[in-house]
């Protein structure tokens, strides 16, 4: 598990295929790797990968053909600037929310222009994902936790302030950049558990079943 606050800006140093699938070997930067081994989960551009190998400034990963096709890791090159994050511990600070690295859908940047001091983004996201993002929600965008400012379809907002984007790779995001997005975590099992205590009650999701699911007295 994640935040979603940034720790360092990597880059991808190499990308190699092995056996049907593919393996990267990233260079991570300022990101401190002296308290991880073998096994531990760093987050790349919001994606959950595991470390296979460790450098003093580096590490390897396999990617799997489900997260190649699914995620933005299938359009890197050589060089291409990448998120990083460290997986949370028990003492780890919780400042953004809570973050699986499982990536839901690639969006796109479809505007970008200054508000204040800060870039406001417009990114449209898969027309399947829209129902979980909500006004002033949580989603998290290439790792980075972030609220969402408002909704209209598929299509929402976020405001980046100077120290995220000179912290986080969104600085260089320019109209057409994709993006990997992962939805709030609660959203989706919300809609599992209403959507499997509607199915039982045979009448849908109706004021009744709101409230003897507690959602109100």
């Amino acid at each position: 598990m994640f935040t979603g606050i940034i720790l360092a800006v990597g880059k991808i140093s190499a990308i190699e295929r092995k056996s049907g699938d593919f393996r990267l070997s990233i260079d991570t930067g300022k990101l401190p790797l002296n308290d991880v081994q073998l096994g531990d989960s760093i987050a790349v551009n919001g994606v959950c990968l595991t470390a296979i190998r460790l450098g003093s400034q580096s590490f390897c990963a396999d990617v799997s053909n489900e997260t190649w096709s699914r995620t933005t890791l299938s359009e890197a090159v050589l060089g291409t600037p990448v998120n990083l994050e460290l997986a949370l511990t028990p003492a780890t600070r919780m400042g953004g929310h809570i973050v699986s690295g499982h990536v839901d859908g690639v969006g796109k940047v479809i505007d970008r222009k200054p508000d204040g001091r800060s870039i406001r983004f417009n990114i449209k996201a898969p027309d399947e994902l829209a129902k979980y993002i909500a006004e002033k929600g949580s989603i998290c965008i290439n790792g980075i936790s972030l609220t969402v400012n408002d909704v209209s379809g598929a299509v929402f907002s976020v405001n980046i302030v100077p120290h995220t984007l000179k912290e986080t790779t969104l600085n260089d995001a320019a109209l057409g950049t994709l993006v990997n997005l992962e939805v709030d975590l609660l959203a989706r099992y919300m809609e599992r558990l209403m959507g499997e205590a509607a199915a039982k009650s045979g009448a849908g999701v109706t004021e009744m079943l709101l409230k003897n699911s507690g959602f109100f007295d």
